[in-house]
């Protein structure tokens, strides 16, 4: 008789208060799977971009519930001293759902940063043309002019043509071939007219970006212009212009190697 209202004197109010860090960790848990799957859901086809970003909005929005619920978990066992696991089910829980909410945050905190426009060229006066890309294109590819062009040179005045001390065979050998290291799907590689236009999947979301490379005779060897293109969206939050960045860097390597 003793041992069993001793049970339920101690053991049936640990897990009372328990439960609280359990609901707070699965919340968190499955918040994050399904933030985690916003994007590759989109990428796979399951659904549109637009209701990616809307489950992503969810699950942070969501996570604040569930760090209350394990935050109370937490400081419920933590105060009485009564049951110390179901703490870490509770510390758990903190630790998801700040990820839940750090991630969209991250991405909003970067679309706010960057300007709002998709279109980037390493000559705005002069940017790179699709011949072959636009039959894919959902939208045109008509470079919008002097408005996303001020744009772009107070934001992104680090966006230049790169120059290289080679020649323009050559170098349409190492652009071609930094091209295909960055795993873009080639689209069309003229070699007579120095000329590349590729697409480039993102990871997350899978959006595809389309590239213009232009090869021309520089003032020591050759110039290289670039031209990065979202097919939808307003703000590409960056990707563009890292893309060119990141591009340039692997031309440089290429073309030393």
């Amino acid at each position: 008789m003793t041992e069993k209202i001793y049970f339920k004197g101690r053991y049936g109010p640990m897990r009372r208060r328990s439960r609280l860090c359990y609901a707070g960790f699965l919340a968190a848990l499955v918040l994050l799977s399904l933030a985690a799957l916003s994007g590759p859901g989109s990428r796979w086809g399951l659904w549109h971009f637009r209701t990616g970003f809307t489950i992503m909005r969810f699950c942070a929005y969501g996570a604040f519930v569930s760090f209350a619920l394990s935050f109370a978990g937490v400081i419920v066992c933590v105060i009485r001293r009564k049951s110390t696991k179901g703490v870490v089910p509770g510390l758990a829980g903190l630790v998801i759902s700040l990820a839940a909410v750090v991630i969209p945050l991250m991405w909003s905190l970067e679309a706010n940063r960057v300007p709002r426009i998709h279109d980037i060229t390493t000559d705005t006066a002069n940017p790179p043309v699709f011949s072959a890309l636009p039959a894919l294109r959902p939208t045109p590819a008509e470079y919008a002019g002097a408005e996303v062009a001020g744009i772009q040179r107070a934001r992104y005045p680090e966006i230049k043509p790169l120059e290289l001390n080679i020649a323009p065979e050559a170098a349409f050998d190492a652009a071609l071939k930094a091209a295909r290291g960055l795993g873009w799907e080639i689209i069309d590689a003229d070699r007579p007219s120095l000329h590349i236009e590729a697409v480039d999947t993102t990871l997350w979301y899978g959006f595809k970006d389309d590239i213009a490379v232009r090869i021309t005779a520089g003032d020591v060897g050759s110039r290289i212009d670039v031209r990065s293109v979202s097919r939808v969206g307003i703000s590409d939050i960056g990707t563009n212009a890292r893309r060119i960045r990141r591009y340039f860097d692997a031309v440089r390597k290429a073309s030393v190697g």
